[in-house]
Order: structure tokens, then sequence, then C-alpha cells
């Protein structure tokens, strides 16, 4: 049986949070870099298979999946031994669904706020202002860990990989106050105890992180 083929970057926190997952599950999958720097994921074929033409974006026989939270729960529910990284108890599942959508609605918007216009366009903003737009996601993030390991409660799910990939890679950027967040710095370092975090999500966060500053430097120096 053929591998689902994942378009991915290792620059990508969604990529990351679907690789962590598939290396959870035990999952084999084939790999397609895409350079999103070079514009490849705004050719004609790649736009035909996604149209949002956003990555990761997932093919498993006929089926094609984009977005990494939907993918993240389609790997789990088809290919897991069980269910604990993606609950189906409703309630559990419902409080899962709602940390997915605090990745994709507060981290990972806010995440690409202050990283896209300096990436691509040029833009030398990398004011308070929109650094703390982003850490004012760390206070509601050490609310989910305060009485509990994990962002959903004592097990490791889905939702950890989702903001763990997003978190990591903009951190340096947007600090986490270790006298403030003492919860969140904790959780970090349990994720990164993980065995397969270290190749999978730490290498692309910091290499994402190396580049936006590269970047900023540059586009400070153009002007």
């Amino acid at each position: 049986m053929a591998k689902p083929v994942l378009y991915m970057a290792t620059l990508s926190p969604p990529s990351r949070a679907v690789m962590l997952t598939a290396k959870a599950i035990g999952l084999e999958l084939e790999y397609k870099p895409i350079n999103l720097l070079k514009g490849e994921h705004l050719t004609p074929e790649f736009v035909k298979m996604n149209p949002q033409h956003t990555i990761p974006t997932l093919v498993d026989g006929e089926a094609i999946i984009y977005d990494s939270h939907a993918i993240c729960a389609y790997l789990v529910e088809k290919y897991g031994k069980d269910d604990k990284l993606y609950p189906k108890d409703l309630l559990q599942r419902a409080q899962v669904d709602a940390r997915l959508h605090f990745d994709s609605g507060h981290l990972f918007a806010r995440l690409r706020f202050l990283y896209e216009p300096i990436l691509y366009y040029g833009s030398t903003d990398c004011s308070i202002d929109k650094i703390a737009y982003i850490q004012k996601c760390w206070e509601i993030m050490e609310g989910f860990l305060k009485d509990h390991p994990y962002v959903c409660g004592d097990e490791l799910t889905i939702a950890d990989f989702c903001c763990v990939a997003t978190i990591t890679s903009v951190n340096d950027v947007a600090p986490i106050d270790e006298f403030k967040f003492p919860k969140v710095l904790a959780w970090l370092k349990r994720m990164a105890e993980l065995p397969y975090y270290k190749d999978t999500n730490e290498e692309g966060a910091e290499e994402l992180k190396r580049i936006f500053k590269e970047k900023l430097a540059e586009n400070r120096g153009a002007k």
C-alpha cells in the first residue's frame, strides 16, 4: 500500500504539527518539500490540488486534505492505534477542537501577522505592539496548563502538537517570561522530551526563526 504523501516544508509550523502527529502514531509519510519563499505553492499544478495553495497538503489515495488541524485529526482517525491523541468522547473531542481553533485563530494568526510582511513584502515592522499581541497568547496558554500537563488535560493530544509547532517558531521574537508563565515553559520542556521532537520540530522551528531575523536585518539595511 502506498504511503500517504505530505506536501510540506520544515519551516512551516502547520507542516511540523502533522509530522509530529505522524511520528506519534508510527505512520510513515512520503514527504514532498515545497519552497514557500520561491512560490512553489503557487504553481498551477499545486493550486489545482489545493485552491487555498497552503501547506501542508495530504494526498492519501484519492483523498486530498488541507489544513493541518484537519490532517492531524484524519491521520489519527484512520491510522492511530487508539483515540488518545484525538478522543472519540464528545466532550473531550470538543476541548481538543477548541484548542485547535485557538492555534489557528490566535497563535498562528498572530505569528503570520508579524512574520509574513517581513518574509515576503520587505517590511521592517517588528514593533513592540505586534510582539505584545503574540505574548497575550502566553497568558491564555498558562491558563490551559494551570492544573494539567497538556493543553487539554492529562493526555497528550494533537492540540499539543499544533500549539507547540507554532509557539516554538516565534518564542525567541516574543519571549515567554519564566516568572509569569512557568507552566508554559514546563510544557515546552515536556514536549521537547518526546523522542521524535528534535528532528521533527526543533530544527525547523530554529531555522524559521533564524531566517526571520536575517530577513528583518536585510530589510532594515535596504531602507
